[in-house]
């Protein structure tokens, strides 16, 4: 088990990168859903992420553990692969069928706040205090400004309700990963984010088959979409995400989830000139203020200040 989080100018620059970079994937998974079926694009981005990491290990000596793990350490990343990109991504593209895309940007939002009591527990100098409470409640809040009217509407269907509960378990897989990934012992970043990406291709392949039958053949333009994917918001992405937890704590790698709807919103207008909700500016006040509450005991130590 690693010692407390050391959240540095690092932590921060990666943090950030990762909010503009998710925040960006809405965007081209649309263009993707034009050429190819939801499952095999998420069996597709896996896939190919996986070829991808598995090339950069194998130039590192296929680096992974400091010392053998045990057979609980390795049902541990076995649960941390299902749980961090085959099953959210399942239960995502099978609830936003009968949910609104608001409530299903809200659900993701959620993760930071089903993280911090399970870090106050279980993540070593991950203490819940008023403070963090407070600002993650502001920032959540924000979100759920900036998505507006949609942010709990309903859809009216029959299935609406398994769709919102299959929505949250999804926010709740991301936040329990990120609890796990923090309690594994000394590992290789890249070696471990390989192997996730693996085990996620190989549970996630066979459901697409299942569900949609042999993958379609999709035309260059949208193969050259689905390798974009695969390369920076799933495989570079996946590394990053496993960098920022494993030194900065979960807590911390949460706030990511109130700085990516932010992202979306304004990549949207300026890519495909959708019109700016005019609650954006107080919904970007209070998610970069609760963001600034929660981690203001590492913004003072950043700047040399006290906590």
């Amino acid at each position: 088990m690693q010692s407390a989080p050391d959240i540095t100018l690092k932590s921060w620059i990666m943090v950030s990168v990762l909010a503009f970079v998710w925040g960006g994937t809405f965007l081209v998974t649309e263009v993707a859903l034009t050429g190819i079926t939801p499952f095999w694009l998420a069996a597709s981005r896996i896939g190919f992420a996986a070829v991808v990491m598995t090339l950069v290990w194998a130039l590192r000596g296929f680096a992974l553990f400091d010392v053998q793990p045990t057979p609980a350490q390795k049902g541990i990343v076995v649960a941390i692969a299902l749980g961090s990109s085959a099953l959210p991504f399942s239960l995502l593209a099978w609830g936003q069928q009968y949910v609104t895309a608001g409530f299903a940007g809200v659900s993701m939002a959620s993760v930071a706040l089903i993280v911090l009591p399970l870090a106050h527990f279980l993540v070593p100098g991950e203490t819940m205090r008023l403070r963090k409470v407070v600002g993650f409640v502001i920032g959540f809040v924000g979100v759920v400004i900036l998505i507006g009217t949609q942010a709990f509407d309903s859809t009216g269907g029959a299935l609406e309700t398994p769709g919102r509960l299959a929505c949250m378990a999804a926010a709740a897989c991301y936040a329990v990963c990120s609890i796990l990934l923090r309690r594994l012992p000394a590992v290789d970043p890249i070696g471990l984010s390989t192997v996730l990406l693996i085990i996620g291709a190989a549970a996630v392949i066979p459901v697409a088959f299942a569900l949609e039958g042999p993958p379609p053949l999709p035309d260059p333009y949208i193969l050259g979409v689905l390798a974009f994917l695969g390369l920076v918001p799933t495989a570079a992405a996946n590394f990053l995400r496993v960098l920022v937890v494993r030194t900065a704590g979960p807590v911390f790698m949460s706030t990511v989830n109130y700085m990516v709807p932010l992202w979306s919103v304004l990549l949207g207008a300026w890519i495909l000139a959708e019109p700016l909700p005019p609650s954006l500016i107080w919904a970007m006040v209070l998610i970069l203020a609760g963001v600034g509450l929660s981690q203001f005991g590492a913004f003072s130590r950043l700047f040399g200040g006290q906590r």
